[in-house]
């Protein structure tokens, strides 16, 4: 099949489309569900909340840019790739230019990280240092671990675990068991984010040597992988709020199982290649829907 090339944008444009905004949402979620979560004994405080937003927006960013130039790079983003169009590969921002955006992309999140340090202290610089890191590394460096198979594991520990319990750390200044049990659901269903991604470009990584863990399990364990992360989320959700780790409002968040459901039934039942995009961008609404009821689930047991 014929691949036609996307018109080249505007510089404006291409670096819209850089940015990538349908993936924000992926960052968003945790801090929804992290601040709700520290929301239940009543604490919130408005300031400290966008600030963690903005943080986790510009991370989210850095992830984006750095994908662009490093898969650029190595060699991963071909003519065959049937995702959406990247920047540096399409020629519509050189790889200067895309260093460029990582650096100030860096720079802004690492702004936000300083006030938030001197409001909240200093384990701020940690989880804010080492979420950076884990955004830069992914696809680029001399080990980057998208490229072996960990991409799925760092997901999960830092767009799930570590985002949520950051995001209520900033509100209450500690860390409890009520947001690491939150922190579960997200961490599923960004990661299901993921797996959509690379079960669609699946044929493509493996002809570039990208050794995503889908292309080591292969298309049917992949599959089965997503089921797992969907609906195990779905159950997390109904386990902790019916021993009360999170808040029994959290119950709300099953509102969304059968958009989880009719998401899960289509990935199993065999969609591939191009049809996956809409499944990607589905299952992002869903991440961000759980996140938002799970935060709304905390803020209503707080009132």
């Amino acid at each position: 099949m014929a691949h036609t090339e996307p018109e080249a944008p505007g510089k404006r444009r291409a670096w819209l489309l850089a940015i990538r905004p349908p993936t924000l949402p992926a960052a968003v979620a945790p801090v929804l569900a992290g601040t709700g979560i520290a929301a239940v004994d009543g604490d919130f405080e408005v300031g400290r909340f966008f600030l963690a937003l903005i943080g986790a927006v510009f991370i989210q960013i850095v992830v984006n840019f750095a994908n662009d130039l490093s898969d650029f790079r190595r060699g991963a983003d071909t003519p065959e790739r049937l995702g959406p169009p990247r920047a540096v590969a399409q020629g519509w921002l050189s790889q200067r230019e895309m260093t460029v955006g990582i650096t100030l992309a860096t720079a802004a999140a690492l702004i936000v990280g300083i006030v938030l340090i001197l409001i909240v202290g200093w384990p701020i610089l940690v989880i804010g240092g080492a979420s950076l890191i884990a955004a830069v590394t992914y696809t680029g460096g001399p080990l980057p671990y998208g490229y072996r198979g960990l991409g799925d594991a760092i997901c999960f520990l830092f767009f799930g675990f570590v985002a949520v319990m950051g995001a209520g750390y900033v509100q209450i200044e500690e860390l409890t068991w009520e947001l690491a049990a939150a922190s579960v659901p997200v961490g599923c269903l960004v990661t299901a984010i993921l797996v959509v991604n690379n079960l669609r470009d699946i044929h493509t990584d493996r002809a570039s040597d990208k050794r995503t863990l889908a292309v080591l399990i292969g298309e049917r364990s992949t599959r089965i992988e997503y089921a797992v992360l969907v609906l195990g989320a779905f159950v997390g959700i109904a386990l902790f709020a019916s021993v009360q780790l999170i808040p029994y409002f959290c119950f709300i968040a099953l509102a969304a199982v059968p958009m989880a459901l009719w998401l899960t039934r289509e990935i199993v039942n065999g969609r591939s290649g191009a049809a996956l995009n809409p499944m990607l961008k589905r299952t992002a609404q869903l991440h961000l829907l759980v996140g938002a009821l799970i935060g709304l689930g905390g803020v209503i047991a707080g009132l």
